[in-house]
């Protein structure tokens, strides 16, 4: 690597921890400031830096226009493969992964249940919104408006005696899931058939994916699928983490 490609790197990540003036980038890469300032001069240039009023150096746009793009380039189907194996080795049930396309929910991936029960989903195959916790999962997180839209062009097909049929009563779960987290399937779907979805975000926060887990009620009821929720919980945090999610510290936890 070359010199200058080397401190120009070091000048991005000081710059990634506060501000800094000219004479403190000359101090912490020990050269000359008229080196420092020819460097900050053509990253400036274009974009990777820019100084304030009071001559500090911080972070361009361009840096983040590259974070995102990398962020965006993250195959979250890849990413959540191993996570969701070992949720489906863990559970012996079926997992599910669905992003929002177009309009509708779709599964991107799945693993089948150790047992012999055959669920409906295919990958590829589209999961309908308003009766599967990963559709819920996805529409909850829309703006309200579009969630409103949303809900008023949907067909609202009956599968069974539970699905939802009207949009208020949808608009009304979308909102329970957007405050609990989490979605439920309570055999709306499929008779005989819960559902647990939880989201999956990206970098920036966005909802990028939902994981579920569908288990026939002759091998769990209601209760004791609703039960594996931490679980479920805790491999959609480490999928978000490995697409660069960060949790915001807990207010509550500052001064202890």
């Amino acid at each position: 690597m070359s010199q200058s490609l080397s401190r120009a790197l070091t000048i991005l990540g000081l710059l990634g921890d506060e501000s800094r003036s000219l004479d403190q980038l000359a101090v912490e890469l020990d050269v000359h400031k008229t080196t420092v300032l020819r460097l900050l001069r053509t990253m400036e240039a274009d974009r990777f830096v820019q100084h304030d009023a009071a001559h500090r150096y911080i972070l361009g746009s361009r840096v983040f226009e590259l974070a995102n793009r990398a962020l965006e380039q993250r195959d979250v189907r890849s990413i959540a493969r191993p996570h969701l194996g070992a949720l489906n080795a863990s559970t012996g049930q079926t997992i599910h992964l669905a992003t929002y396309e177009s309009g509708e929910a779709v599964y991107i991936d799945k693993f089948d249940a150790k047992q012999s029960v055959r669920m409906y989903s295919r990958i590829g195959r589209p999961a309908p919104l308003h009766c599967t916790a990963v559709g819920k999962v996805l529409v909850s997180a829309k703006p309200r408006a579009e969630q409103i839209d949303i809900a008023h062009r949907i067909e609202y097909a009956k599968f069974t005696d539970r699905t939802i049929q009207t949009p208020d009563r949808y608009l009304a779960e979308l909102k329970l899931v957007a405050h609990q987290g989490y979605a439920e399937d309570h055999e709306e779907h499929e008779s005989f058939v819960n559902c647990v979805g939880v989201p999956v975000l990206d970098g920036t926060g966005n909802t990028v994916a939902a994981v579920s887990m569908s288990v026939p009620d002759m091998l769990l009821d209601h209760a004791h699928v609703l039960a594996t929720l931490p679980e479920i919980l805790a491999v959609a945090a480490a999928i978000s983490a490995d697409l660069g999610w960060k949790p915001k510290p807990d207010v509550s936890e500052k001064g202890r």
